[in-house]
């Protein structure tokens, strides 16, 4: 009998392209046809062949709290009760920018936008506006969106630019990105070295979670620090996924490194689209109505998707309330490496605040191409028998995955006491 899951998938790509809205959705990394979700609450999810599901992805990260938290869902229909959206300007908007201003002392000035896209194009927009070059540094596994600017991989050599790596990207855009490893300094000296005067931004995510979660060395984002600030070239901190989600002042906090602009999405927006971009008023007051540098969007600020925003944010201010994050994070990483040794699995497993990895390889990688050696086939399997016994996690082997507050210490146990069946069962 056809699961009504099948049947969706089925009538989706009769009419959406591959049967999704956003490519990762479709489970082509794993095979299989994805849940489509009817509801969630707290940490759990349901699919529309009503099975429950123990959720690890969280929409991608911005549910910090679990799903459907009353005071966020009030908050949404307090504001939906004054209107869905004005294209003008409301004070909702300014009490976000003055609340991020309060977290993140190194956002002198905030702009709202409506995704993490647009978030970070215009921050390269303006870092290219304001120092008058072209030239763009980022690094291979990291992404920052699907701009044009941004969808180039590395070439051969260490300072090879950088080819289009998606079809109607033209190769010139291209050719502005240098794309470099992630968590190598000496990498990062020598293209300032060679290009120093031409380079006008560094963008990294200061906690790579787009190719799985890859933690930084503390001495690689210093050295970004240093040279940007010895070359006049602005960095920026893409800070979509890790704002607010591995420690109450985001990455910038954790590390002590103060970025001159940050982009933010996911947790400001408490699971609705917003995003944001800010940093040193100098390097704002480049943005149109005040500078030339332009950039607009009739539905930014959405005063739905802020009022999420404001009281997901307030309500992580809890006294502890990353302290516990981070304890669940933890344990969980450290049940499911404990099992995988028992059975013999080559496994590992990483978290950093609310945000983990586990990899297929017996240790952590540093980078992209380390990624590349975890064993995928291996990943897909543990991840449909996981998804078999209900716990979901993303389904890809190069995706970061998310424990919230809703995460009870139960919860953490039930997941890894499946994966120490499915390793048991591994050979």
């Amino acid at each position: 009998m056809t699961s009504r899951n099948q049947q969706l998938f089925e009538r989706a790509r009769q009419r959406i392209p591959g049967g999704v809205n956003s490519p990762v959705r479709a489970f082509g990394s794993v095979g299989g046809t994805p849940p489509f979700l009817v509801s969630g609450r707290g940490a759990r999810v349901t699919d529309a062949d009503g099975k429950t599901y123990l959720d690890y992805v969280g929409s991608w990260g911005p549910l910090i709290l679990g799903h459907a938290h009353p005071e966020v869902v009030a908050a949404v229909r307090e504001a939906a009760g004054k209107g869905l959206s004005f294209g003008a300007p409301t004070e909702i908007e300014v009490d976000m920018a003055e609340l991020l201003w309060g977290l993140l002392p190194s956002l002198d000035m905030v702009r709202l936008v409506s995704s993490g896209t647009e978030a970070t194009m215009s921050a390269i927009r303006l870092a290219r506006g304001y120092t008058g070059r072209d030239l763009l540094i980022k690094f291979e596994g990291c992404y920052h969106g699907h701009s044009d600017s941004l969808l180039v991989k590395a070439g051969s050599g260490l300072l090879t630019f950088g080819n289009p790596s998606s079809g109607g990207v033209p190769a010139d855009l291209a050719q502005h990105t240098l794309v470099l490893d992630y968590n190598d300094d000496e990498a990062v000296e020598q293209a300032f070295a060679q290009h120093g005067e031409r380079i006008a931004a560094v963008i990294v995510e200061p906690v790579a979670g787009n190719m799985n979660l890859v933690a930084p060395r503390p001495e690689f984002l210093q050295c970004l620090r240093t040279q940007c600030t010895r070359y006049g070239s602005v960095l920026i901190f893409d800070e979509v996924m890790t704002g607010f989600r591995v420690g109450p002042a985001c990455a910038q906090g954790l590390y002590s490194i103060r970025p001159d602009l940050t982009t933010l999405g996911k947790v400001i927006g408490g699971g609705m689209p917003v995003a944001a971009f800010g940093g040193r008023r100098e390097i704002m007051e480049k943005i149109a109505p005040l500078g030339p540098v332009y950039q607009a969007g009739t539905l930014s600020g959405n005063p739905l998707a802020v009022a999420a925003g404001l009281a997901t944010l307030r309500l992580i201010q809890a006294p502890g309330f990353f302290v516990e994050l981070e304890r669940r994070a933890e344990a969980l990483c450290e049940g499911l490496s404990a099992a995988a040794v028992r059975h013999g699995v080559a496994f590992s497993a990483q978290s950093v605040g609310g945000m983990f990895g586990v990899y297929f390889r017996a240790h952590c990688p540093q980078n992209f191409a380390e990624v590349m050696q975890c064993d995928k086939a291996a990943f897909n399997r543990f991840f449909h028998a996981m998804l078999d016994a209900g716990h979901y996690f993303a389904p890809s082997a190069y995706e970061a995955g998310f424990v919230s507050a809703a995460h009870a210490d139960a919860d953490i146990a039930a997941t890894v006491a499946a994966a120490e069946t499915v390793f048991s069962n591994w050979r």
